[in-house]
C-alpha cells in the first residue's frame, strides 16, 4: 500500500495554452489514479508558521505570507508569488513532515509535491519558496521523532538550499548527486557533494551511488531519510544533463529503499524536478517513483 500525502491546494491549472487541464501536481495524482496501484492519501495541515520562521528568515517568511515578495525575488523563484502559490509553500513543508511521520509508521511514504531544494534562508530561487526538506527535518529532530536524518538528494539539481540552511549540523547530512555543471552555477557544500559530469547513464550512475550510500549510512547511521526523488536525472529531462533510462531510474530507486529497508530506516519522498514537453510522461516517472519505492519498502504485501 502506497501511503502518499496530497493536498487539493497542490494543484493549479494549467498555464494558457497547455494540453493539460492542471499543473504537474494535479497530472501526478490523476496518473496515480490512473495506475491500478493501491494507495491512501493523507492530507497535510500548513506548516505553522514559527517552524517556518526557525528555517527561514522571518521577514521573507511574512514576504510570502502577505504577497509582498520583491520582484527581484520573485525573479530569484522564477514566478509571482500569488494567493495560491503562498499557500501551496506553506502546505508543501506540512506534506514532507506528514510523510515523514507516516514512513515511521509503515516503512515508507511520499509527499506528492515538496523537494524545494533551492529556497535560500532569506529568499526562494529556482522555482521553490520554503525549503520544505530543511524545515521538516528541523521539526522531526526538535520534536525527537528523529536523532539522526540523512537528507538524499538524487535531483539533477544540487541541493544548494539545503546544504546551506543545514550547514554545521551535526544531526542532519546532506548528501547530494548531481550533474556538476547545471544550476545552480555556484554550488554551496553539502555534507557529501558528488557532482557529475554531462550525459552520465545508467551504468556509471548507480556505480557511484553502490559505492557513496552505503558508507554514508554506515558512517552516519541516520534513523531516518528524507529522499529527493527527482526524476531530472532523465535522459528526455528538458533541465537535466544526466542521461538516465526509465530502468536507470527505476534501479536508482530499488538500491535507495533497499538501502534504507535492510538497516530498518523509514523513508519518505519528496517528488523534486521533473521537466518535458510531455507533462504526463513526467507525471509518470513520478508516479512510478512513488509506487516501486511504496512496493519494495515490505515485498510481501505488494
Amino acid at each position: 500500500m502506497l501511503h502518499v500525502v496530497h493536498h487539493p491546494a497542490y494543484v493549479s491549472p494549467a498555464k494558457s495554452g497547455s494540453h493539460f487541464r492542471f499543473d504537474k501536481y494535479g497530472l501526478v495524482m490523476e496518473a496515480l489514479q490512473h495506475s491500478g496501484a493501491a494507495f491512501t492519501v493523507h492530507e497535510p495541515e500548513p506548516m505553522p508558521r514559527h517552524w517556518i520562521e526557525a528555517v527561514h528568515d522571518p521577514a521573507y517568511v511574512d514576504q510570502v505570507a502577505t504577497l509582498a515578495v520583491p520582484p527581484e525575488k520573485e525573479r530569484r523563484i522564477g514566478f509571482p508569488v500569488t494567493d495560491r502559490v503562498a499557500r501551496r509553500s506553506m502546505l508543501s513543508p506540512g506534506g514532507t513532515w506528514l510523510a515523514a511521520r507516516l514512513a515511521k509508521q509503515h516503512g515508507y511514504a511520499a509527499n506528492a509535491a515538496g523537494g524545494s531544494h533551492h529556497a535560500l534562508h532569506d529568499s526562494g530561487a529556482g522555482y521553490c519558496i520554503f525549503n520544505d526538506l530543511a524545515i521538516a527535518a528541523h521539526r522531526l529532530i526538535e520534536e525527537g521523532d528523529a536523532r539522526r536524518i540523512l537528507i538524499l538528494d538524487l535531483d539533477v539539481h544540487q541541493g544548494d538550499g539545503t546544504a546551506s540552511l543545514m550547514a554545521g549540523r551535526q544531526d542532519i547530512f546532506t548528501l547530494s548527486i548531481h550533474a556538476e555543471k547545471n544550476f545552480p552555477v555556484r554550488k554551496a557544500r553539502s555534507t557529501l557533494d558528488v557532482g557529475l559530469p554531462d550525459g552520465v547513464e545508467d551504468e556509471a550512475y548507480m556505480a557511484t551511488l553502490a559505492k557513496i550510500l552505503p558508507d554514508v549510512l554506515e558512517g552516519f547511521r541516520p534513523d531516518l531519510i528524507l529522499y529527493q526523488a527527482g526524476v531530472d536525472t532523465h535522459a528526455d529531462d528538458r533541465l537535466g544533463r544526466l542521461a538516465l533510462s526509465d530502468e536507470g531510474l527505476a534501479a536508482r530507486d530499488q538500491m535507495v529503499i533497499r538501502a534504507a529497508r535492510d538497516r530498518a530506516i523509514p523513508l519518505a519522498s519528496t517528488m523534486g524536478g521533473g521537466y518535458g514537453e510531455d507533462r504526463m510522461a513526467v507525471a509518470r516517472r513520478h508516479v512510478d517513483c512513488m509506487i516501486r519505492l511504496a512496493q519494495l519498502t515490505r515485498p510481501g504485501e505488494a
